[in-house]
């Protein structure tokens, strides 16, 4: 048996559909009604902070980061982070949060923010924000609304809306 590495790299144009696909695997349609997805509507994932994992040419892995406002100060959306059912309990997942947090804190990045399963994400040092200092423009249970520090104390300084940051903003 031959055995395919395992490669991580930005993701490409070209691996838009195959993503698509893999969310719709992975969520369904119900996707499109979750609070993360509508904060991310109609804004593109940073291209230098999303990365694609591929076996082979086969695609089994994203993981996406959209730029947000959190109350007046920039920060970054994490998600989806997705990897195909048939490949989930080999590290992938976690391949691709470490190579996108590193990134991000390389970039420059201070806050980053996502919707998850805080046991999940407490390995990488995601902790719950504290309810009613920032809110997203849809319900979401406030244990499963997560932050990641990057400069140490800056969620303290974030309150307010979390919105969509469009592009040239």
């Amino acid at each position: 048996m031959t055995s395919l590495p395992l490669t991580i790299r930005h993701e490409l144009p070209v691996d838009a559909a195959a993503i698509e696909r893999l969310h719709e695997r992975a969520f369904g349609p119900g996707r499109f009604a979750r609070t993360a997805f509508r904060l991310r509507e109609g804004v593109p994932a940073d291209a230098e902070l999303s990365f694609a994992s591929h076996v082979g040419t086969f695609l089994v892995g994203s993981v996406r980061v959209t730029r947000v406002r959190a109350g007046a100060h920039p920060a970054l959306m994490l998600g989806p982070l997705t990897v195909d059912p048939a490949f989930e309990g080999r590290g992938i997942g976690a391949a691709l949060m470490n190579r996108s947090i590193e990134a991000a804190r390389a970039a420059g990045h201070d806050l980053v923010m996502l919707v998850g399963d805080a046991p999940y994400y407490a390995r990488f040092g995601f902790e719950p924000i504290r309810p009613g200092q920032l809110s997203l423009p849809g319900p979401a249970d406030p244990g499963r609304f997560l932050a990641l520090e990057l400069v140490e104390g800056v969620l303290a300084q974030r309150s307010g809306a979390v919105t969509a940051l469009r592009p040239g903003a």
